[in-house]
């Protein structure tokens, strides 16, 4: 295995596209949490700022220099692999965009979607536990493969592993912290498993990469950039067991308040 030289991108599309699809996302989410729901309660603001920092991770990860640089850099690649897989995600799922989905679009519209939710295959994939694999499985085969060298080479290749990468991280996001309608709940202890597992399988590739580096990856590189997954990705994982462990006391909190306005 040949570690001597990083692999020239030979990828290419045009950010402006990139852009001006992200911006056209922050302008209908402005829109439909101010006009599209006349009828219901004011949209909160932290749920604006949500949304634009996320989108804003997606723009950096995916445009502008540490996107550029990630091509032949990989600690730069991990900086955005942090930003696309796991901030953004978090940012996301924190702007609540099925919930304000739904109460824009048409009644009818929105019981197709409600039934889909409840669907099994919606079912299956929103499982903490096939979330889970779907995420640091994809991150394994990523970095222990010649995937991440082939996907420098290639540009729907490059473009459907960086979507895999973000679709894969909101999925098992919003599969451990709920904010929008989730018709197939999980207990809160199974969650936590399926957190800590999640843990154990990105701290032990960060380790693994610092130690065997992906084709093509230099080693000193290979050492910064698995030192940045594994402080970067804890303490984003930091915040989603932060909110985890407040949703779960607060629903605690609720049932005893329940019992005791039962017993009295």
């Amino acid at each position: 295995m040949n570690h001597s030289h990083i692999v020239h991108s030979q990828v290419g599309y045009s950010p402006w596209i990139l852009l001006t699809g992200l911006f056209l996302m922050l302008l209908i989410y402005c829109y439909a949490a101010n006009f599209g729901g006349n009828s219901h309660k004011k949209w909160p603001k932290y749920r604006y700022v949500t949304w634009f920092l996320g989108l804003t991770c997606i723009a950096i990860a995916l445009v502008g220099p540490i996107a550029h640089s990630s091509h032949i850099n990989f600690v730069s690649h991990m900086y955005a692999h942090l930003l696309l897989g796991m901030l953004a995600p978090l940012f996301i799922a924190l702007s609540f965009p099925l919930t304000l989905l739904l109460r824009t679009i048409k009644v009818q519209h929105a019981r197709f979607i409600s039934r889909l939710l409840k669907s099994e295959i919606v079912g299956f994939l929103s499982n903490p536990i096939i979330a889970l694999l779907l995420n640091i499985g994809g991150l394994w085969i990523l970095y222990t493969t010649n995937l991440y060298s082939s996907m420098h080479q290639h540009t729907l290749l490059h473009l459907f592993v960086h979507i895999h990468i973000f679709l894969a991280g909101y999925l098992f996001t919003i599969s451990i912290i709920y904010f929008d309608p989730t018709p197939h709940r999980h207990h809160f202890p199974y969650r936590s498993i399926c957190m800590i597992l999640f843990l154990a399988g990105h701290d032990i590739l960060s380790k693994y990469i610092f130690i065997h580096p992906p084709n093509f990856v230099p080693t000193e590189q290979s050492q910064v950039g698995g030192k940045v997954m594994y402080y970067g990705g804890d303490l984003v994982d930091l915040i989603i067991i932060f909110i985890l462990c407040l949703q779960w006391y607060k629903t605690a909190n609720q049932r005893v308040l329940l019992i005791k306005g039962q017993s009295n």
